[in-house]
């Protein structure tokens, strides 16, 4: 069918519609006209503006016989606003089928069934430019076989991307994703992954670029012939395709990076990384060598001789990779003496989305991503990609416990079936110091776990309540303040409410085992503690300084206002208490609160025999005993000061005192006594050494720059791990106890309303390796509270499937890594 019979064929549908022609369709027809008599290659570009919704349909009439045209491509745009119906739009777009290259809907109003449809279903277009501020959780699962470009900028809602998200996408090759709320690294990288075609990515544009493609002046010829090379294969995916155009209007973003990086936010390692040079001026100029290998040295990068590097590709690469960082550094960096940073020459950062704030940013993007060719405007090279899996190794953890290579559950089980010694690792055939993870009955649950959480980025998570029967009367739902797991019972797990109640609950099965309602004497529960070697007691404390021990065999069986006294033991109170622990034998505990004292108590006799006065210059968060000594105990202070105590020597001075930067909030011994953890506001985080105080590890976790953000750590899997969390973030994040490195982090929401919950408390699970629970709240004026329990282990999507009434991944028992450890808790842990 030719141009002219289609015009025929949209007149025809207008007079049977009784529908006036709109001029700018026949216009466009016109056009076409030209461009054939011109011997071009035809096509059409209709104006959503331009048009009515009584347009549409006789537009989808010509359009149904589109595909046996003369018309090469059909463009759907926009040049200004429109509020056509989206059922219209939607019917349009299907109607042009495999003649659809262009699809502009970034100032159009879209309302949330389109937006469904269009991810659901999917569109033949090559090209899709898409604005909306209705998606939360990104999930483009439809068919998009022929689009080769993706335009998502200025989608400030966009959180995360669903597990399935881009699945259909197999000709991708460029994603554009500027100033987004996407911040998670992991999830993010495992979508982008589907992409087997993707080769150029942006979460920020360079300043002077409007269009994809690398920056020509970032690298002169280099970067111009790239641009050349990247434009012509974009140009051979279909006819007369132009470059994704994007919104230059907006004013720059000025940027003050909260590791000391100004104005520039393409690569934040950098400035954490090579952050320190001593002497000359304060211009900018170019590093040195012996500056660059100083720096290079400082950080330990040069430092690698002894390890081998991981490479995502499965392969083993030597320390010879890093003999040309140097050139690269000098070549790409210069540096800011005065301020002791370092940037990107010649880029000006451009609406970052979040995840450009996250650490090596770029490094983790370009080692998990190895077809990638250009990011953010930047072309990728060869020293890029040294550089990155450098960075990688150093602070990034590919699999747990120090694994190179991805694994499938039934392989490793199969080597336990024939008696091999583990799956394939170099680096366990012949164990180096800095990873003792352990005896050898564990490796087979740790390359279990570590196969697993490889193949899980988004891990299960569910709320306790929203399987347990947690609801007071009139259906007021119990809200918790504290939680501890049992030391000895799996399945149990104990927490305290902000109106006094204090609640067992089988964590397994959703069952309430125990009740406490509130009485007068009971306020917010802020401090709770089990016995160990008498398994069904329990201590709790509350913000007004009552202290009381609990027997669960004299429990109330269910959530009921009535008042039971039977089994329970009074304390002097201790006024106001943040925080109590009990000793390792059971006889003794310490209460410490908003004060520089800490009481002792004797158990048995139901008395406080001591009361150490002035022990800290300010409040006292947390005292801890350690776990196999009655005597040894910890405590810290909002004074920066960590101190260790023995109860032998009188405590009227410390064994030692280690300092923080900030106040600290948090303190817990490792399950062997071995480290102490240390938490100080906002995300300062260290593992010393009990025996002297000494620095044993520094986690270098982001600072958020504010003072009220406490921060919480605890341990996992036994020692091996660490988790932190904050009351200003609503992310937990896993990282090795042995070598600082990160290697996961878990973003918060609540299920209803998708916004983000902020971490209170958290304890990693003392039987299964990769679980833990997370007490958070959603900010005001909801202040909901929620213990999430998370599962790194089962993937999301399975959470609909999950029994809760049997015991699933038993197999991870923490019992074959020796003894089950209990944890405590603080009033602000």
């Amino acid at each position: 069918m030719d141009i002219s019979s289609l015009e025929s064929w949209y007149l025809d549908s207008c007079s049977r519609r009784e529908v006036l022609p709109n001029s700018a369709v026949l216009s466009c027809f016109s056009k076409a006209k030209i461009q054939k008599c011109c011997q071009k290659k035809c096509s059409i570009v209709v104006s959503l503006n331009q048009l009515k919704d009584d347009d549409i349909s006789p537009l989808i009439d010509t359009f149904l016989a589109v595909d046996s045209s003369d018309i090469a491509a059909v463009d759907i745009l926009h040049e200004s606003p429109c509020n056509l119906n989206g059922e219209h739009i939607m019917s349009l777009l299907q109607a042009i089928n495999l003649k659809l290259r262009v699809v502009d809907l970034q100032d159009v109003s879209l309302e949330e069934d389109f937006l469904w449809d269009l991810c659901q279903h999917g569109l033949s277009c090559k090209i899709l430019n898409l604005k909306t501020t209705h998606i939360q959780k990104l999930n483009m699962v439809g068919n998009f076989m022929q689009l080769h470009t993706l335009n998502l900028d200025f989608c400030t809602s966009i959180t995360s991307l669903h597990g399935d998200c881009f699945s259909c996408m197999p000709n991708l090759m460029h994603l554009s994703m500027c100033e987004t709320r996407v911040v998670d690294l992991w999830t993010t990288m495992a979508a982008l992954l589907k992409l087997p075609s993707l080769v150029e990515l942006r979460f920020q544009n360079c300043l002077c670029c409007k269009d994809t493609g690398p920056c020509p002046a970032s690298f002169g010829k280099k970067g111009n012939t790239a641009c050349e090379k990247l434009v012509s294969a974009q140009l051979n995916m279909g006819s007369s395709i132009e470059p994704l155009h994007f919104d230059a209007e907006h004013a720059p973003i000025q940027v003050s990076h909260a590791d000391g990086l100004h104005g520039n936010l393409i690569s934040p390692t950098n400035a954490s990384m090579i952050n320190e040079v001593h002497g000359g001026s304060d211009e900018f100029s170019v590093a040195s060598e012996a500056d660059i290998s100083s720096c290079l040295q400082r950080i330990g990068l040069l430092e690698l001789s002894s390890n081998f590097l991981p490479n995502l590709n499965g392969k083993v690469k030597s320390q010879n990779e890093i003999e040309d960082v140097h050139e690269f550094v000098a070549n790409r960096c210069t540096w800011d003496f005065k301020n002791k940073t370092t940037t990107l020459k010649n880029y000006s950062s451009h609406h970052p989305s979040l995840i450009c704030f996250e650490k090596h940013y770029r490094e983790y993007i370009i080692a998990s991503l190895p077809r990638l060719k250009v990011l953010d405007n930047l072309p990728i090279g060869k020293m890029d990609k040294k550089m990155a899996r450098i960075v990688f190794s150093k602070y990034y953890e590919y699999l747990p416990y120090n694994r190179q290579h991805k694994e499938s559950v039934v392989s490793i089980l199969q080597n336990r079936e024939m008696g091999a010694s583990g799956a394939y690792c170099p680096n366990f055939r012949k164990p180096k110091k800095q990873y003792p993870y352990g005896k050898s009955q564990c490796v087979f649950p740790r390359a279990l776990s570590a196969a697993k959480l490889g193949s899980t980025a988004w891990p299960l998570l569910h709320t306790l309540s929203n399987f347990s029967n947690m609801y007071k009367e009139g259906r007021e739902q119990l809200r918790p303040r504290q939680f501890e797991y049992h030391p000895s019972d799996s399945s149990l797990m104990v927490f305290g409410t902000l109106d006094g109640e204090v609640v067992v609950v089988n964590h397994e099965n959703g069952k309430i085992v125990g009740f406490i309602p509130s009485t007068g004497a009971m306020n917010s529960v802020l401090g709770l503690c089990w016995l160990k070697m008498y398994p069904s007691k329990l201590l709790a404390g509350s913000d007004n300084g009552s202290l009381k021990l609990f027997d669960i065999n004299y429990m109330l069986p269910k959530v009921a206002d009535i008042n039971c006294s039977t089994g329970v033991v009074g304390f002097d109170d201790f006024e106001p208490l943040t925080s109590v622990h009990v000793n390792s034998t059971d006889d003794q505990f310490l209460a410490s609160g908003y004060s520089k004292d800490v009481a002792l108590y004797d158990i048995s006799s139901r008395r406080r025999i001591q009361l150490f006065t002035n022990m800290h210059r300010e409040p006292i968060n947390v005292a801890k005993f350690a776990h196999h000594s009655p005597f040894i105990f910890a405590t810290s202070s909002f004074d920066h000061d960590v101190k260790l105590w023995d109860l032998r020597q009188k405590p009227e001075w410390p064994c030692y005192t280690a300092s923080s930067s900030r106040g600290n909030v948090m303190v817990c011994f490792s399950p062997d006594d071995q480290y102490l953890l240390v938490s100080a506001v906002d995300n300062e985080v260290k593992q010393l050494l009990t025996a002297d105080g000494r620095l044993h590890m520094n986690f270098e976790i982001t600072s958020t720059g504010s003072a009220h953000n406490y921060t919480r750590s605890y341990y996992m899997n036994g020692r091996d791990y660490i988790i932190s969390g904050s009351c200003d973030e609503n992310v937990v994040r896993v990282c090795c106890a042995q070598t600082g490195r990160r290697v996961k982090d878990v973003y918060l929401e609540d299920s209803d309303s998708g916004n983000s919950l902020f971490v209170q408390s958290l304890r990693g699970d003392p039987f299964r390796l990769f679980h833990m629970s997370v007490l958070a709240a959603s900010k005001r004026p909801s202040s909901k509270c929620e213990i999430i329990k998370v599962n790194l282990l089962a993937p999301s999507r399975s959470a609909k499937g999950y029994s809760y009434g049997r015991h699933v991944h038993s197999s991870f028992n923490m019992g074959v890594l020796g003894k089950n450890y209990s944890t405590s808790q603080g009033l602000s842990s």
